[in-house]
C-alpha cells in the first residue's frame, strides 16, 4: 500500500469512528491530502527513482517530460492553488539540462541511478548558475557563487538535475529565540502540504513541503539540529543525517562546523541488503 493511501484510510477510519451523519457529505480523506482538492491526480505521485528510471530505460518517460512535469506541478499547487510556498527559485536553466541529458542518454547510456532526476536543493547550498545562494536573506540577495557547493557537484556529476532551490527558515533558524520555522525574508513562510496551516518544521521546511507535496523525485536538507529529521517527521518523509564528515559541507551556508551536515530527503526508501565480505 503506497503512503498516501495509508494515510488517507486511517484518516477516513478515524473520521468514520467519529463521525455524525452529516460525515456522508464530507471528504474525509481530504484530511490526509487537502492537495487533492486543488489539483489533479498527478501522473508521477509516489513512484520512486528506480521506477522514474525504468520509465526512462525502456523510453516510456524522458528526462524532459519528467522535468516538466514536475515544473507544472510546482506552478500549479506551490505557487497558485494551495500556495504551499517551498521552491523560493526554479532554475532557469532545468529543461535545457534536461534535455542534454536525454541526449546523451541515447549516445552513451545513463551515468547511474540519478541520470535525469528532478532533485531540489535547500537555498543555502551553493550552485555555480543562474540561481542565487541566499540562506533565504534578503542580506545575500543576488549572490551567485562561483562554484558549485560539494553536494551540488556530485548531483550534476550524477546527471540529476538541480530543478531550483526550496525556501528555509532563514540562516537554517538560527537568527532568532522565537523565529518561525519555514519563513524566510527572500521567501515568506512555507505551508505544511498535509495540513496548509501547520508549521512544517525544521529549517529544511522548503526540502520538507516540496519532496512531500510531490515536486520532486527527492530533495536535499541541511540539518544542525533536527532540521532533517523534524521536516521528514512532520510532513511523512524519510529523511537521513548523515554521519558528520561523511559528506563534505564545502559550499553550505555553515552554522556550527560540529554538527552541520546535508542530507536526502524523500517519499519512499528502498533499503538494500548488506553482506560483511561480499
Amino acid at each position: 500500500m503506497k503512503r498516501r493511501d495509508f494515510l488517507q484510510r486511517s484518516a477516513l477510519a478515524g473520521a468514520l469512528a467519529i463521525s455524525k451523519p452529516v460525515i456522508a457529505t464530507t471528504n474525509p480523506a481530504a484530511a490526509a491530502d487537502p492537495l487533492s482538492l486543488y489539483s489533479e491526480p498527478f501522473e508521477f505521485d509516489e513512484l520512486t527513482i528506480a521506477e522514474l528510471q525504468e520509465g526512462m530505460k525502456y523510453g516510456k518517460l524522458s528526462a524532459r517530460t519528467i522535468t516538466r512535469k514536475y515544473l507544472e506541478r510546482i506552478e500549479d499547487i506551490d505557487k497558485r492553488g494551495p500556495a504551499i510556498n517551498s521552491v523560493i527559485e526554479i532554475n532557469p536553466d532545468a529543461m535545457a539540462i534536461a534535455e542534454a541529458l536525454d541526449r546523451e542518454r541515447k549516445e552513451k547510456g545513463a551515468r547511474g541511478p540519478l541520470h535525469g532526476i528532478p532533485i531540489l536543493i535547500k537555498d543555502n547550498i551553493d550552485t555555480a548558475d543562474r540561481m542565487m545562494t541566499t540562506a533565504g536573506s534578503l542580506a545575500l540577495f543576488a549572490s551567485t557563487p562561483s562554484r558549485d557547493a560539494f553536494v551540488a557537484r556530485r548531483l550534476r556529476e550524477s546527471g540529476a538535475v538541480i530543478l531550483g532551490k526550496t525556501n528555509l527558515s532563514e540562516w537554517a533558524n538560527f537568527r532568532s529565540n522565537h523565529s518561525s520555522s519555514g519563513w524566510s525574508g527572500r521567501g515568506g513562510q512555507t505551508r505544511n502540504p498535509y495540513v496548509l496551516d501547520r508549521n512544517p518544521c525544521g529549517s529544511s521546511s522548503g526540502s520538507g513541503a516540496a519532496a512531500a507535496a510531490n515536486l520532486c523525485a527527492a530533495a536535499i536538507g541541511t540539518e544542525t539540529d533536527g532540521s532533517i529529521v523534524c521536516p521528514s517527521s512532520t510532513n511523512s518523509l524519510v529523511g537521513i543525517k548523515p554521519t558528520l564528515g561523511v559528506v563534505s559541507r564545502s559550499g553550505i551556508v555553515p552554522i556550527a562546523h560540529s554538527q552541520d551536515t546535508a542530507g536526502p530527503m524523500a517519499r519512499n526508501v528502498t533499503v538494500q541488503p548488506f553482506c560483511w565480505g561480499c
